[in-house]
């Protein structure tokens, strides 16, 4: 783990959880620790998740981030990245709770159901297409407790990927019925169009994101298990969302998904 010892990782783990839970934004861990490695980033996060299951909470599933070229370049890095979900998550009939979050922004992804766990470090798109139940239009909700959305690749990565909550629409797709990287997606906002998008958007293929993801997990003992919700990344830029805002993301043979931020 570096120069950091596994005490300090604790204290920003801490630091963290405490912004979430006052809704006080902290400033970007590396601007506290510039020794923070990526290693180090999951080994936070990890601890959290650990806390948050040991508090009750159910693990739902996964989010795959930074999925688009230009969000890698933005950030300086290479790959994505990823975060836990859990079922506190989840927003039935799309009603987002503004009051429960920071710095909301809004994405539209499709969410893979698993009838399958993917695990061995070898998974390929054809592994994760094969270990599919269905697919459905999806929102992922990111909020970030770092000030301004002033993130680096390890600070989106200890604050759980920037995970916030997520809403699934109700069409159940198999993946012979549609070709990924085809799926269009138009998102509005209010009525206005905010983002356009495909599939191929999604590191070319969204198998490929959810292939990605089974083996970075692997890596850390971490496994995507039949059941669990994936959230493969987003199709076209994030806008934000405030209260009262209503957001309606259309991905043709998919069907639309809905969100309301009440």
């Amino acid at each position: 783990m570096g120069n950091t010892t596994g005490k300090d990782l604790k204290k920003y783990a801490d630091m963290l959880r405490e912004a979430e839970s006052t809704r006080k934004a902290i400033p970007p861990l590396t601007e506290l620790d510039s020794a923070l490695s990526i290693d180090d980033a999951y080994g936070i996060q990890l601890a959290n998740v650990e806390e948050v299951v040991k508090a009750g909470h159910v693990i739902s599933g996964k989010k795959i981030g930074l999925t688009s070229t230009g969000i890698q370049q933005q950030l300086g890095v290479n790959e994505p990245d990823y975060g836990h979900l859990f079922a506190a998550m989840d927003c039935p009939e799309g009603k987002v709770e503004i009051d429960k979050l920071m710095q909301a922004k809004i994405e539209g992804e499709i969410a893979f159901i698993l009838k399958e766990d993917l695990t061995g470090g070898n998974v390929t798109a054809e592994d994760v297409r094969n270990a599919t139940d269905y697919v459905v239009a999806a929102f992922e909700v990111v909020d970030s407790r770092v000030a301004d959305w002033k993130i680096k690749l390890v600070d989106t990565v200890a604050d759980n990927a920037s995970s916030g909550r997520y809403v699934l629409g109700e069409k159940k797709v198999t993946l012979s019925e549609i070709d990924l990287p085809n799926v269009p997606m138009t998102l509005t906002k209010n009525g206005e169009v905010v983002g356009e998008g495909k599939g191929s958007a999604v590191l070319g293929d969204p198998a490929v994101a959810v292939a990605w993801l089974a083996n970075k997990l692997w890596g850390y003992g971490v496994a995507l298990k039949k059941g669990e919700v994936i959230l493969s990344g987003a199709f076209s830029a994030a806008p934000e969302a405030s209260r009262g805002d209503e957001f309606v993301a259309d991905f043709g043979p998919m069907g639309k998904v809905s969100a309301k931020f009440v």
